[in-house]
């Protein structure tokens, strides 16, 4: 391939002169523009033909990983299997061309999407009523705090201010109650990594008049479930305080377990997780909150409209076209290929937490610390075999966390083969450490200096080209 073509700027490929475009003919006379929209000097655009336009950037293209053209193991929670029935349904222009200014009664068949959409939602999780308008995860965590603290104040009950946050929980927990205006008291979680019960007696005992609320996510950060939800949930309402229902990690419960039957009262769904929709790179998403019966009445009105229609678009075709019966085998077929993934690796991988995992679990870096090679060498080195890298160095609970979460969709093959180039990467670490350590190899570019990028981050052309020169 020519390496001109395929790692240059586009910048870098113009030619004074060159055009890939003719404008038609001037129709409309000459205007002249007040001088202070005018520019002072010319764009710095680059001068290309068609060709070199089109084959640049297919590839470039070509570097961008998505789960169209390899297997993501951290897939249910940020980048899963989007079904192609799903694009072509929000895709449709009776959905698409849709503007959301335009009189009610023209939209009625969108309403109804949204309206059966709720439902489902509430069948799926055990909860009252839902509402669409948050626009991502923690748009939706904000917004049922919102609905929780707008509860305690509509009792008179304003001194409720704190929100207990597991240590295993997502960032977002304690980020969402500071946004709004609470408090955050973290619970330590016992060595088999859940919540510790008696600590967090020890907590309710001496502040349960001002806490507003407990921040769970079940299955937890490493893939646990929380089995003593009950005696939790019952402990938290004792003192008057309401359970929020973290949903990231909705993806195993699916026809297993509902969290409005658990005790939780509210919580929030990622749709762009559970429920299939492009979410690579950080959007679009949406954040639908539930709310068990009785607390509908203090859903903030977030937005005029129903937050990313698109999005609840392809979440209800997806339930559509697993319907009743086969929207239940979600859970259990994530958590199968969790747990295979998990016991296949588990000789080479340091696993701290034995025991049956829910969708994702987390290993503690290689087995063999005598190697040297880190979690990072590990995740660089699976660049070179093809695969994306999965999220490390979290849950902060492990010092060399290397989390791994597959889908319910990916085939015993492809899982097979992850599972071959893991335990590769292993072998690798022993035999040849420096390989590993130096990682990628097979990449456009090799591995970067994040922290000069982070401090020193080169944002435009002109920067580099000074750089550079």
């Amino acid at each position: 391939m020519n390496n001109r073509l395929y790692g240059n700027l586009i910048f870098e490929l113009s030619q004074e002169g060159r055009r890939g475009y003719s404008l038609p003919k001037n129709r409309f006379g000459s205007y002249e523009l007040p001088a202070s929209m005018r520019r002072a000097e010319d764009a710095q655009l680059p001068e290309c033909d068609e060709m070199t336009v089109v084959r640049h950037y297919t590839n470039l293209s070509a570097n961008n990983f998505g789960v169209d053209n390899g297997f993501y193991p951290l897939g249910s929670c940020t980048m899963k299997y989007n079904p192609k029935i799903n694009e072509e349904m929000a895709a449709l222009p009776q959905f698409s061309g849709l503007h959301p200014l335009q009189p009610a009664e023209t939209t009625r068949g969108a309403e109804a999407i949204c309206t059966l959409l709720c439902k489902s939602l509430c069948e799926l999780t055990g909860l009252h009523a839902f509402t669409l308008k948050p626009f991502a995860g923690a748009h939706g965590e904000l917004t049922g705090l919102m609905v929780i603290k707008k509860y305690h104040e509509s009792r008179g009950d304003e001194s409720r201010r704190l929100v207990i946050v597991p240590d295993s929980a997502h960032g977002t927990n304690p980020a969402s109650a500071a946004v709004c205006g609470l408090e955050i008291i973290e619970v330590k979680s016992l060595s088999d990594g859940t919540v510790d019960v008696e600590a967090l007696k020890a907590l309710l005992a001496e502040h349960g008049p001002e806490v507003a609320a407990m921040m769970m996510t079940n299955p937890n950060t490493l893939g646990l479930f929380e089995r003593q939800i009950p005696v939790i949930q019952k402990m938290v309402h004792d003192v008057g305080a309401l359970m929020y229902y973290d949903g990231a990690n909705l993806n195993p419960m699916l026809g297993a377990a509902r969290p409005g039957d658990m005790g939780f009262d509210v919580m929030h769904i990622n749709l762009h997780k559970t429920f299939s929709t492009p979410h690579g790179g950080g959007g679009p998403g949406a954040g639908p909150v539930g709310v068990r019966q009785g607390l509908e009445s203090f859903f903030p009105n977030v937005s005029p409209y129903h937050g990313n229609f698109a999005v609840a678009m392809r979440a209800y075709a997806y339930i559509l076209s697993l319907g009743r019966e086969n929207v239940k085998l979600v859970g259990p077929l994530a958590t199968l290929n969790a747990n295979y993934i998990k016991e296949c690796l588990k000789d080479v991988y340091e696993l701290p937490i034995e025991g049956l995992c829910k969708h994702e679990f987390v290993f503690d870096g290689l087995k063999d610390k005598s190697t040297g090679v880190t979690t990072m060498d590990v995740a660089k080195r699976l660049l070179d075999y093809g695969y994306h890298a999965p999220t490390i160095y979290f849950p902060l609970l492990f010092h060399e966390s290397l989390m791994i979460e597959p889908t319910e969709n990916e085939s015993k093959e492809t899982i097979d083969g992850f599972i071959r180039v893991m335990r590769q990467i292993a072998e690798e670490a022993k035999t040849d450490p420096e390989l590993v350590k130096s990682a990628p190899h097979n990449t456009p570019i090799g591995r970067v200096d994040d922290v000069l990028a982070a401090k020193h981050p080169i944002t435009t052309y002109r920067q580099l080209k000074a750089d550079l020169s």
